[in-house]
């Protein structure tokens, strides 16, 4: 007869950190693309660190008698129509997208976390008032509002990372919102209050753990969305002041310009901002399979 040992009455099974990390490493397994989007994302950002040092030649160097070089062992995305490494110019551009994305991303994601936990937990006069200011930003378009406030204010990375951030807010804070007010009818979040926990604890420690991956999926999409408006405001000058190196910058100048007669000035910025935002996205979804409880299994 086989011997069964009990486990002690006290046993817990391990959870946190470790839990977590063998729960995102079974769902890598299961979605390879989430795998090769988050290899991606690491070289990406290991790019924007680094290009100073990835980079073959200064990004803003120009060398006339070089100039619309197509691609060659020497410089293998060519040369624009002022002799710039386009290689470079790509590297160091990296930087700049993910600078804005990440900066705006951050900004818009936590205003937008903080009016929708309040929002949805105190409901009432606060909520309508919220609300209907968030409805208002929202009836505008994300791109004309980001056009819009970047005009008033003056073309440059900084007010259109701001601008970027308010387009975020609205559609943050009505996600978040309405997980709060999800996980409100929940018997513990009950039991919290019947025991007398503080507002702030049951938010922070009951409703704000339980938000997390809806606020990380959010934020994931939204920073491919940001690389995307920030190419955009670019593109239209009104986001980085060249010689700056920008993705939407090099499509806008010497990209739209040399279209036919040197396509590598567009292709290679072009392929650059298709790549980060997929990678963005890809990888979201692979965060929303690893961290959501309902859907792990």
């Amino acid at each position: 007869m086989a011997t069964v040992t009990a486990r002690p009455a006290d046993f817990v099974e391990p959870v946190g950190t470790l839990g977590r990390a063998q729960a995102l490493w079974a769902t890598i397994r299961r979605k390879p693309l989430g795998a090769v989007s988050a290899a991606v994302l690491v070289a990406l950002v290991l790019t924007a660190i680094f290009a100073d040092v990835l980079a073959p030649f200064d990004p803003v160097e120009t060398r006339p008698e070089i100039r619309l070089q197509a691609p060659s062992w020497a410089h293998p995305f060519g040369t624009d129509d002022i002799g710039r490494d386009v290689l470079s110019r790509v590297i160091h551009g990296a930087r700049i997208s993910l600078w804005v994305g990440l900066l705006a991303v951050g900004i818009g994601t936590v205003a937008g976390m903080i009016i929708g936990l309040l929002c949805g937990y105190c409901e009432g006069r606060l909520d309508l008032v919220l609300q209907r200011v968030m409805d208002a930003i929202q009836a505008i378009p994300g791109l004309v509002l980001a056009l819009a406030i970047v005009s008033v204010l003056k073309p440059s990375t900084t007010n259109a990372m701001l601008a970027i951030a308010i387009v975020i807010i609205p559609g943050n804070s009505r996600i978040v919102r309405g997980a709060v007010l999800s996980t409100k009818q929940n018997r513990y979040v009950e039991a919290a209050h019947a025991i007398g926990c503080r507002h702030p604890r049951i938010i922070l420690s009951h409703i704000l753990p339980n938000v997390t991956a809806p606020i990380l999926v959010i934020a994931s999409i939204w920073l491919g969305n940001a690389i995307l408006i920030e190419a955009t405001l670019s593109f239209l000058g009104l986001g980085t002041q060249p010689p700056t190196a920008s993705w939407g910058l090099m499509l806008s100048s010497t990209g739209r310009a040399f279209m036919e007669q040197a396509p590598w000035l567009a292709i290679f910025p072009g392929l650059a901002i298709s790549l980060a935002v997929l990678g963005f996205n890809l990888f979201g979804d692979t965060l929303r399979d690893a961290w959501d409880p309902k859907l792990r299994h």
